[in-house]
């Protein structure tokens, strides 16, 4: 057999940077499982862990000071009083509105932000050390260090805005037009040069295939910087996966130009994909035999078919041979884990997060052999599964299973509030390593949750969560407003519904209802309270702006601010929420059980 061509699997900037990528892992498994010289570079935590250094800051600091002459020389020519903003050029509005964040930065804290690069490393220090990581005021004054770098270096590059959690630009709209116009916008682009170094250390390589993981909107800017530069200065085949663009694809299949940044994209899951593509760039097989590709070729956009998912059981073990464990933002590896993909339920009116996945699963006995590996080559023991939801029938095999070994995992997941989580499951599941439950409780209004389908008992709800409290289980609860249909009513029967059981609602997560394209609703609008779509701005979003008969954008914003006022009365000033990350909350679970971390209150 002839050598095998070199493959490169990237993860770009910007993901939350306290655990590996799981995409990076699987498709690395399977790969090598394949035969295939392999590796995987994960780019995001290799960004966070270069920009926060004394050295970055320091040259940060500098940066600002240029930068704000520069820009006070360059807009006194061209700004008027009372000149409205969109009667200037783009990049013009992007420099005022850079000036104005660093005339307010200098104005509120000058000093403070001098000291950031001398405090940086004991910051970090704390977060990844496994006894001070764990003292809450010492974490929590490491993180408030690790927000103003960021917000530091965010100055610097407005309009583009990095936290440890998101990355946005305050001027880019989901459209492939402006996107493209800010990956080339170097004065906001803090990845261009970052990407440059990536590149020339992934040419020394000499790979014939990199494929780039898009996940999330976060990663947009830098995801496509390194598909440019990397199609400019090596010869590998650049493909792009993830789940992102395969929510877009019929936009993306107008848009021959897009050529610019990759020579393919792999939609839907890329385990069965990207052992295809490893065989067309060994000359094994045609590039249009490749399933869930779109492929760019003399000016044309190709679709290649779809195929079957490749299920679980027939996926090799996840792969972190390419990974430094150390340089995560954490004291302890949570490793992202599937013991299922797409939803058993699946029936959700508001859900798009099944989209092109066929439910499947992962047999224990498989789960337990990887989990198995994991401990014994990498160290992992702390888990988060990634399951849309975790049936109460497998959490019940898998618990007893896990019973039987000496693995002693720590573990938490996504489920539903099903009637079938008896007693002696919570009762099994915690002995076998469970700390916390994230339960899709969404909303306080019977009508809201027959209106999305959720198809649970409303009545028993809190008595599962008392269940699992009584087993040391953490309850985490998903909510959210906006729903098309929701009135300030049905709202504040929301926020009635976290006062009243806040002793069984161990925390809660708070979002914004966005309509995704891919939805029941909408393709049933009208049954959902929706007037009228608005005519689509940008095609490169997943979402669907709307009217609906709910609430308007003010009423929505004053029950926001409603719940946060209920909350700080019911729940007072607790630890979990400035634990922040899901990740870092089970940590502090795992460690010190749920009556600890619930009674604790932050005094600062």
């Amino acid at each position: 057999m002839s050598q095998k061509s070199k493959i490169i699997l990237v993860f770009p900037p910007q993901w939350t940077p306290v655990s590996p990528s799981f995409s990076l892992a699987s498709l690395t498994g399977q790969l090598k499982n394949a035969g295939y010289d392999a590796e995987c570079i994960d780019l995001n935590v290799e960004f966070y862990n270069q920009i926060l250094t004394k050295d970055y800051l320091e040259y940060t600091n500098e940066k600002i000071k240029h930068d704000y002459l520069e820009l006070f020389r360059n807009i006194r020519k061209i700004y008027t009083k009372g000149k409205k903003p969109e009667k200037y050029t783009l990049d013009q509005q992007c420099d005022i509105y850079k000036f104005g964040k660093i005339k307010k930065l200098m104005a509120e804290s000058e000093e403070y932000y001098k000291r950031v690069p001398n405090t940086i490393g004991f910051a970090l220090e704390v977060i990844r050390s496994k006894e001070r990581f764990y003292q809450p005021i010492n974490l929590i004054k490491a993180m408030n260090v690790v927000d103003y770098a960021l917000k530091l270096i965010s100055v610097s590059w407005a309009p583009i805005n990095i936290e440890f959690e998101a990355c946005w630009h305050s001027f880019m709209k989901l459209n492939y037009k402006s996107i493209r116009h800010f990956v080339f916008h170097k004065k906001s682009n803090i990845f261009w040069d970052f990407h440059k170094i990536d590149v020339e250390n992934i040419k020394q390589k000499d790979p014939s295939l990199v494929a780039i993981s898009i996940v999330s909107t976060s990663q947009l800017i830098s995801g496509l910087t390194l598909g440019y530069l990397l199609k400019k200065y090596t010869k590998a085949h650049v493909n792009i996966g993830g789940n992102f663009f395969g929510r877009i694809k019929e936009e993306l299949l107008k848009h021959p130009e897009f050529t610019e940044f990759c020579d393919s994209i792999t939609f839907l899951d890329g385990e069965r994909p990207v052992i295809e593509m490893a065989k067309y760039i060994n000359n094994e097989i045609d590039i249009k035999d490749v399933p869930n590709l779109i492929y760019f070729k003399n000016g044309k956009v190709y679709e290649n078919k779809t195929t079957c998912h490749t299920k679980l059981n027939d996926m090799a073990n996840i792969n972190l041979d390419c990974h430094d464990l150390k340089k995560y933002f954490t004291p302890e590896i949570v490793m992202p884990y599937q013991t299922s993909r797409g939803c058993y339920w699946g029936k959700c009116t508001f859900c798009d997060q099944s989209f092109g996945h066929e439910y499947n699963v992962k047999d224990v006995s498989k789960v337990i052999s990887e989990m198995r590996e994991l401990k014994e080559k990498y160290g992992v023991t702390h888990y988060e599964f990634i399951d849309e939801s975790v049936s109460p029938m497998y959490l019940d095999e898998l618990a007893e299973a896990l019973n039987k070994t000496d693995i002693e995992p720590k573990y938490f997941l996504d489920a539903r509030l099903e009637n079938q989580f008896e007693e002696n499951i919570f009762k099994k599941a915690s002995k076998s390593g469970l700390k916390m439950i994230m339960w899709g409780l969404e909303s306080g209004s019977e009508k809201i949750m027959k209106s999305i389908n959720k198809g649970i008992d409303l009545d028993k709800r809190f008595d599962l969560m008392k269940c699992a409290n009584k087993y040391d289980i953490w309850n985490f609860a998903f909510i959210f407003f906006g729903y098309p249909l929701e009135t300030v009513e049905d709202a504040r029967m929301t926020i009635k519904m976290l006062a009243d059981n806040h002793e069984v609602i161990n925390s809660y997560g708070r979002s914004i209802y966005s309509l995704g394209r891919h939805s029941r609703i909408a393709k049933n609008p009208e049954e959902y309270g929706i007037i009228k779509f608005y005519p689509l701005k940008d095609e490169f979003s997943p979402n669907i702006e709307y009217e609906c008969r709910g609430m308007n954008k003010k009423e929505l914003d004053g029950i926001i601010e409603e719940c946060k006022k209920s909350s700080l009365i019911h729940y007072k000033n607790p630890l979990w929420m400035y634990l922040r990350y899901r990740e870092w909350l089970f940590l502090y679970i795992a460690k010190f059980g749920v009556k600890w971390v619930s009674e604790y209150t932050v005094k600062l």
